[in-house]
């Protein structure tokens, strides 16, 4: 049998900034797994994988929350493949019991059917406060009141031994049901989605193990004119399911000054970066920029606009679909000079010995 290098690669697509690809339920997870059929290896976050009631685990698929991915990118931080995560659960004690009660059984569900280990969860002390913003150009976004209440209830699962922690905070009815049918029907951003980072980047930031965020929400009326990118996120009653499945194989995330611990993926080994055409300015695309890799970026419509013209970057190549830079992440994976398939095909450059200090 012969042996195929990987290519490690890294697939982003941001929250909250509305992309054709991505910007709905888990819409991008059949991109992830062929760009992971492609390089043999890949590291994404759980806006990519997320599905409200499904999802897939995949062993060539790397599961790691925004903020973590960042710095991995960075190079502060290795992955560690392992067999399972303790899962831990912590809940915004302003759900109501009926909503809280839907949601538990998801979680023994996955414990009965799935073989998942979740093992506990925590009500907050005081209710999150989440407020949802998305008149800032359009983008998604928001705030919790109440950050401290969410780190103290992690480290509460974290001293009882749990390994990841899923959060499922209470989202305000009052949600702007224009806006909310609007990304029903396809037509706008996620209004939820960038208050959910927030959420999730506290307590990567704090705690610093693999986590992931579902939205409690209140069932709204049905829709006939739903798209289908959004049709995953009803067809239950809670978005808990993906988040659990993400998290159950999720990587540990072992600071690279820790060297007693065996870590699978150093971000010295990643190659590319997948990113949207456009959303340029991320602080993993930046670190990856920083560090010489290539940035392979896809036409993929969404509301920001910082592209290569504004950078001008040597590496940054250009495709039209997630197929051309599959092919592109295999024809890297291979050792095959992208520039040799593309035409016009030009010669190859003399070089004289005119600017050569004497």
């Amino acid at each position: 049998m012969s042996f195929k290098a990987v290519s490690p690669t890294i697939f982003i697509i941001p929250t909250g900034i509305g992309c054709e690809i991505g910007g709905f339920a888990g819409d991008a997870l059949p991109t992830a797994k062929l760009l992971a059929s492609a390089s043999g290896c890949l590291i994404t976050h759980p806006n990519v994988m997320n599905g409200g009631s499904l999802s897939e685990r995949s062993k060539d698929i790397f599961y790691v929350e925004g903020y973590s991915l960042d710095r991995f990118v960075k190079g502060e931080i290795g992955l560690k493949k392992v067999k399972k995560q303790k899962i831990g659960i912590i809940f915004d004690s302003n759900i109501e019991h009926e909503i809280l009660m839907r949601h538990l059984q998801v979680a023994d569900a996955c414990v009965a059917t799935l073989g998942m280990d979740v093992d506990s969860y925590v009500l907050t002390k005081k209710p999150l406060g989440i407020v949802i913003n998305s008149e800032s150009e359009g983008i998604s976004g928001g705030l919790i009141e109440n950050p401290d209440a969410l780190i103290e209830a992690g480290e509460i699962l974290i001293n009882k031994g749990i390994t990841a922690i899923a959060i499922v905070a209470k989202f305000p009815d009052n949600v702007d049901l224009i806006e909310t049918n609007s990304y029903r029907e396809g037509k706008g951003v996620d209004p939820i989605a960038g208050v959910e980072a927030v959420i999730s980047h506290l307590i990567s930031k704090f705690l610093k193990v693999p986590c992931a965020h579902a939205p409690a929400l209140s069932p709204i009326q049905l829709n006939e004119n739903l798209d289908p990118r959004t049709a995953s996120e009803e067809i239950g009653y809670t978005f808990l399911p993906s988040v659990l499945i993400g998290l159950s194989k999720a990587p540990d995330l072992i600071e690279l000054t820790d060297k007693n611990e065996k870590i699978t993926l150093y971000p010295s080994q990643i190659e590319s970066i997948v990113v949207p055409s456009g959303a340029l300015g991320g602080e993993a695309v930046l670190a990856g920029i920083e560090r010489g890799l290539n940035i392979i970026s896809v036409k993929n419509q969404n509301i920001l606009n910082l592209d290569n013209q504004n950078l001008n970057y040597p590496k940054l190549i250009e495709v039209e679909n997630y197929f051309e830079a599959a092919g592109l992440i295999l024809a890297l994976r291979d050792g095959i000079n992208p520039k040799s398939i593309r035409r016009p095909l030009n010669n190859i450059q003399e070089l004289t010995f005119k600017n050569k200090k004497s």
